[in-house]
């Protein structure tokens, strides 16, 4: 493609201009990445990218990730001069309260903005998730008369996103995938916070890429041209995802602090002034050129003419593929199908199993009704057992596969499952040991502060796991999640409970869902109405045992120690309640009638029983009740013996409540 170089050279001076401005006005911000950065942001919003201003979400648009998100004036200045809704005024108010130009990126602010960047290295994930969903897309809906999916992703990242751990798990995963729909620019600048990069790395980054099994070209990436070319050459695309590693100066155009690490930051305000007239810019701040709006102007027209000849051979496909474009757009729309008509009740005599177990029968019924539910696990799905049955592997041959094989990559597996839902195309879940949420803990935040919709199915839930011992039972997991805003942590006790955890998490909208689900097998609470603890568990809390005399105590617990708490109540007497809490979070959003109903302010003698630590469970039973938990770490023992050794037990419950009964 043809470079028009004097206006794309006068973009670049604009949006530094920008950012240095907006810098400058809020005393805050990374100056670095904007204004090293420039030409190669004037080349992909001037010539490169395919978008469309005026439809943000156009499911064809190639798909750009600013990773290193400290650098989001960058983004701002380029989404303003192209013609998103980001408007000179919200340039100005940078960093402000309310505005849709926030400190970093964050999805569903600011329209152009694919995904919430910041923590450094999510953004690669992000975009390698974002690759797959596109591969996906391409085999699931292209037929040989109209291919409809063909984009592209691009993610520009700098040294410290490469050196977090989390895009090293994706990148190597990429290349094993061979996801040649992604580019990745690496903003090489040998530059990092604190100082010269020279003092943490001396990797040759190139080797390692090549390593992974990407293709690499190595430019100057204030030459506009030459990154042209190389983007053309990626952009074509031939079996790899590729590298561009752009050599640039950070902080361009404020001469006292570029090529330092003084620039990263807001170091160079100070000399803004001088910087502004050094480029050429007027006194004018936050000046954009006639020249250059009008070049914008022009270049949005014809990328909505692209656009809108899309749209004709999208209707044409709708038109010929008319259950796929429903398919298309129930997912899109999340237009979910009511997901307990869809599972069938857990036959009356069906042995007890456990919950991992129940979970992945369940998860046959979900992805027959959701064919747009994909998995994955992190070399795990032997444990874990939540591989779609019949829905094959995604690899290099094959992208219709409805399971991905993360390997041993916990963070890489959870930040693209994170860009697999912000493209809002596949409804993405996956696996591991909950132990191992600490790995993903990271991108887990970041898809609860993000109101994604990812499902993650994480087993082996408690001290239960047993032999394995205390670095694999998962004593502190729960209570840690339920910290998290946003996030829904759902610990179903069996079969029916498990049916209305994955119904409530593959149905959830707005945010997150982690399933905890128990490895050793748990007793099938048949006392229960199974329409009860289904219904109860969307509603996160509910009556399990109704007491038939006045009520004197509650009993309150999750998952596999549900059935201590309905075995002691029995024991206790008929004046004992059992509630049944899989969910804080989902319980706190029913009503104050629904929560005074199961759980009586009047009934203030309270006993909770969870084989993990106490903390959370004070909330519920105040400061008359007990908490029968474990506040400390586990045993390497068999499972049954290390919950009776930590108090995990009926007498444990029976001691307990017998003391709070007599005290009446």
């Amino acid at each position: 493609m043809s470079l028009p170089h004097d206006i794309l050279s006068l973009a670049a001076r604009d949006a530094r201009g920008l950012a240095i401005d907006a810098i400058a006005a809020c005393k805050s911000g990374h100056l670095g990445l904007p204004l090293g950065c420039a030409e190669i942001g004037a080349v992909l919003f001037g010539t490169a990218l395919r978008y469309n201003p005026k439809e943000p979400r156009w499911l064809n648009r190639d798909r750009f990730v600013l990773s290193a998100g400290h650098g989001s004036m960058f983004l701002y200045s380029w989404l303003h001069l192209a013609g998103f809704e980001v408007s000179l005024e919200e340039v100005k108010n940078f960093r402000q309260l309310g505005s849709i130009t926030p400190g970093h990126p964050e999805f569903g602010e600011t329209p152009g903005v694919e995904a919430t960047t910041g923590p450094l290295g999510q953004g690669v994930a992000n975009a390698v998730g974002l690759a797959i969903s596109g591969k996906m897309s391409e085999a699931r809906f292209n037929t040989p008369e109209h291919r409809i999916f063909d984009h592209k992703v691009v993610c520009l990242a700098g040294d410290g996103c490469l050196q977090e751990g989390v895009a090293s798990e994706a990148c190597s995963l990429a290349g094993h995938l061979q996801l040649d729909n992604l580019i990745l620019i690496y903003d090489s600048n040998n530059v990092t916070l604190d100082a010269m990069a020279l003092f943490t790395q001396s990797e040759d980054t190139i080797a390692r890429y090549k390593a992974y099994g990407w293709d690499v070209q190595e430019v100057d990436g204030q030459n506009m041209e030459e990154f042209l070319r190389a983007y053309d050459k990626a952009k074509s695309g031939h079996g790899k995802p590729h590298l561009i590693v752009a050599k640039t100066l950070i902080g361009k155009g404020i001469p006292e602090v570029a090529g330092t690490s003084k620039a990263h930051g807001e170091g160079g305000v100070k000399f803004a002034d001088a910087a502004r007239e050094g480029i050429g810019l007027p006194a004018e701040k936050f000046h954009v050129s006639a020249e250059v709006r009008e070049f914008f102007a022009r270049h949005a027209k014809d990328l909505e003419a692209e656009c809108a000849d899309w749209h004709k051979r999208f209707d044409a496909w709708r038109e010929a593929n008319k259950d796929l474009s429903h398919e298309l757009d129930e997912s899109v729309e999340k237009d979910y199908p009511d997901l307990l008509k869809c599972i069938p009740d857990y036959p009356a005599d069906a042995p007890d199993i456990a919950t991992r177990k129940a979970g992945s029968d369940v998860l046959q019924h979900v992805a027959k009704a959701m064919p747009l539910v994909i998995s994955g696990s992190a070399d795990l799905h032997g444990s874990t057992l939540n591989y779609i049955q019949d829905g094959g592997d995604f690899d290099a041959r094959n992208h219709a596969g409805r399971n991905i094989r993360f390997g041993i990559r916990e963070h890489g597996m959870a930040g693209i499952m994170n860009g697999i839902a912000y493209d809002g195309i596949f409804h993405a879940s996956g696996a591991t040991f909950l132990v191992f949420s600490d790995y993903c803990r990271g991108s887990i935040r970041i898809a609860a502060l993000s109101h994604l919709p990812v499902v993650y199915i994480f087993t082996h839930d408690s001290v239960g796991v047993g032999e394995d011992g205390p670095t694999h039972q998962p004593v502190e997991s729960v209570a840690a999640l339920r910290a998290i805003p946003n996030l829904d942590v759902i610990r179903p006790a069996d079969p029916a409970e498990t049916a209305g955890a994955f119904a409530a998490a593959f149905d959830r909208k707005d945010g997150p869902t982690l399933l905890a689900l128990s490895r050793q097998v748990a007793p099938t609470l048949r006392q229960i109405p199974e329409e009860d603890a289904r219904l109860g568990t969307l509603r996160g809390g509910y009556i399990a045992r109704r007491e038939t005399a006045p009520l004197a105590l509650i009993l309150l617990a999750t998952g596999s120690e549900l059935h201590l708490a309905m075995e002691a109540a029995e024991k206790l007497g008929p004046s004992v309640r059992v509630v049944s809490l899989p969910c804080f979070e989902r319980f706190e959003r029913q009503t104050d009638a629904y929560r005074e109903e199961v759980l009586p302010a009047a009934c203030d003698r309270r006993i909770s029983i969870e084989a993990g630590v106490t903390q959370p469970w004070f909330r519920y039973v105040g400061l008359r009740g007990k908490a029968i938990g474990i506040d400390r770490f586990g045993l390497s023992a068999p499972g049954g013996t290390v919950m009776k050794q930590l108090g995990i037990s009926v007498d444990s419950l029976l001691q307990a409540g017998q003391a709070m009964l007599a005290a009446r």
